[in-house]
């Protein structure tokens, strides 16, 4: 996910200003653009080798963590805002970083694929798992350890005691409020405890 728009659209969630946590950080580029165009400051978290070095190269300050280890080492409300972009469904223990997102940061913003955009429905429907931009590996072969929908981010925030400050699809780039469930391949998720 690393369009212009699809950028400014999840830019736009965060404050002036922000001290962020971007965690799966991958190359940095999230935060290099809120850096750039929110006036932000903060860390990226990521696990891997060479997107750690993306990260130095295009100036993001960067902490090598593996997350499924959790967030002990920040105090509570440590950051404005933490994010999780293409994050969560790669996470054995999302629902505890989730609750460690609210508990870290003021206000936490989470993107995921979203398994029930209408052409994974019609795939599913014909017998298979969905392949598609978004979802581009095939079963056997995907780092995604669970799949989840609009709506199961929905149940699962509030069964945690989160409260949706705002959220949308997005679709080649441009934000989706009408049916975002369906007609969308992204969930975007505002919320806080």
């Amino acid at each position: 996910m690393s369009t212009d728009q699809t950028m400014e659209a999840l830019a736009n969630l965060v404050p002036m200003g922000a001290h962020v946590l971007d965690l799966g950080c991958g190359d940095g580029a999230m935060l290099a653009y809120l850096q750039t165009h929110r006036q932000c400051t903060g860390y990226g978290v990521e696990i891997d080798d060479a997107k750690v070095k993306s990260c130095v190269a295009a100036g993001v300050r960067v902490l090598q963590l593996n997350l499924d280890e959790g967030l002990t080492m920040f105090d509570d409300n440590a950051f404005d805002v933490v994010l999780q972009i293409d994050t969560l469904q790669h996470l054995r223990n999302a629902e505890v970083m989730l609750r460690e997102t609210a508990r870290v940061g003021r206000i936490g913003v989470v993107a995921f694929p979203n398994f029930a955009h209408w052409p994974n429905r019609l795939q599913v429907l014909q017998g298979r798992m969905p392949v598609t931009k978004r979802l581009p590996y095939q079963w056997y072969n995907t780092p995604n350890i669970r799949v989840g929908t609009f709506t199961d981010f929905e149940v699962l925030a509030t069964a945690n005691g989160l409260h949706i400050a705002d959220s949308f699809g997005l679709h080649a780039g441009r934000v989706r409020r009408w049916l975002p469930n369906a007609l969308s391949s992204t969930a975007v998720f505002k919320f806080h405890k």
